[in-house]
């Protein structure tokens, strides 16, 4: 093996490395986002009468709604140049996106309640919210075992 080819591999490993490392991060951060948002709306819903207390958790919850957006934007872009740029691929890959189709529609149902709190309308009772809460994290370990089993 040449030095030159020995340089080309190493430089993309640490591409690939780099690349990696980000999109975690930025799942991490959608990931903290689709956790907190319905704690949000938990809030909400048990606020009763004070309208300053739900104008600021609604204030919150835009802003996590929105940042959550973004985070999420990043991880995907990140996770396509992981999957077409250096070759990740399998049957575990497909199910794994199939669980993070869930949670980003589970994201958005959260982002949903959060405008129709805006537009007047009632959120599920407290109690709902929290059972809606634990979805993404049965979601999450599932994904996490796909990606370190790599089962199919």
């Amino acid at each position: 093996m040449t030095l030159r080819r020995l340089d080309g591999i190493l430089l993309h490993m640490a591409a690939y490395l780099i690349t990696k490392t980000a999109h975690l991060v930025f799942v991490i951060a959608w990931m903290a986002s689709v956790f907190y948002l319905p704690r949000i709306l938990v809030n909400i819903a048990e606020a009763g009468d004070s309208a300053e207390v739900r104008a600021r958790l609604v204030l919150m919850g835009r802003r996590l709604y929105r940042f959550g957006h973004m985070m999420f934007g990043f991880a995907f872009v990140l996770g396509l140049v992981l999957w077409l740029h250096f070759g990740i691929a399998g049957g575990w890959l497909h199910a794994k996106l199939g669980l993070v189709v869930l949670i980003l529609a589970h994201f958005v149902v959260a982002g949903r309640w959060l405008k129709g709190v805006e537009a007047g309308r009632t959120l599920p009772s407290g109690r709902a919210l929290r059972w809606f809460n634990e979805l993404p994290v049965l979601l999450l370990a599932a994904v996490v075992w796909l990606v370190l089993a790599k089962p199919f």
